[in-house]
C-alpha cells in the first residue's frame, strides 16, 4: 500500500488513480480534524463534520494549482480549507441575521398617512392626546402636526421653531407616553 506522501505527489502530477486511492487513506484523519474544528461551533450547527470534510476535499481536489509536498502540507491545506468554509458560513449567517444586505429604514422617517380609525379608537387617541397636552403641550402639538396633519420632521420642527433632532426626541417621548396611556385606557 503506497503511503500518503507518494499518493499526494502522484495526484499532483495528474494521476487520477492516485487521487482516488488517497481519499480513503486520509478520510479518517480529515474527519477527526473536521470534528475538532466543529467542536468550537455553536450548538444546533447544521453543518456536520462529514459535510465539512467533503466540502474541503472538493476544494482541495478542485485546486489545479495545488501541489502538496508531503502529508503535513496536505493536512495544513485541509485545515485551512475547513477554516475558510466555517468562516464563510458564519459570515453568511450573520449577513442573513442582519438583513442580508437589505438597508434598514428608520421607522420614524417613513411617512405613513394617519390610519383610518374607527370612532372608538379615534376618541381614545383624542382623550390620550388631551391628557398629554396637560403634561406637555409643545410635544402634544408635535404629535398633532405629525399624526393628524401628516407633516414630516423638518416641516413640524419648522412650524414649532425647534431643531429637527429635538423634534425627533420629542416624537419618541410622545409616542412612548401615548402608547402607555392608550394601553392603560384600553384595560379600564
Amino acid at each position: 500500500m503506497p503511503d500518503v506522501t507518494q499518493l499526494l505527489q502522484a495526484a499532483s502530477a495528474g494521476d487520477p488513480k492516485a487521487a482516488e486511492e488517497l481519499l480513503p487513506l486520509v478520510y479518517g484523519e480529515l474527519r477527526r480534524l473536521a470534528a475538532q474544528k466543529m467542536a468550537s461551533e455553536a450548538r444546533g450547527q447544521t453543518l456536520q463534520p462529514t459535510a465539512l470534510v467533503h466540502e474541503a476535499w472538493l476544494r482541495l481536489a478542485g485546486d489545479e494549482a495545488a501541489r502538496f509536498e508531503n502529508r503535513a502540507h496536505f493536512f495544513g491545506a485541509a485545515a485551512e480549507a475547513m477554516r475558510r468554509i466555517l468562516i464563510e458560513r458564519a459570515r453568511r449567517r450573520l449577513a442573513a441575521k442582519r438583513g442580508g444586505g437589505i438597508v434598514p429604514l428608520d421607522a420614524d422617517e417613513i411617512e405613513i398617512p394617519s390610519p383610518a380609525l374607527d370612532d372608538d379608537n379615534l376618541l381614545r387617541v383624542n382623550e390620550a392626546l388631551e391628557k398629554f397636552s396637560a403634561v406637555d403641550s409643545r410635544k402634544a402639538e408635535l404629535v398633532k402636526l405629525r399624526y393628524f396633519v401628516g407633516m414630516n420632521f423638518e416641516e413640524s420642527a419648522a412650524a414649532l421653531g425647534i431643531a429637527v433632532p429635538t423634534a425627533k426626541q420629542w416624537w419618541a417621548y410622545a409616542r412612548a407616553w401615548l402608547t402607555v396611556e392608550m394601553r392603560g385606557s384600553a384595560s379600564r
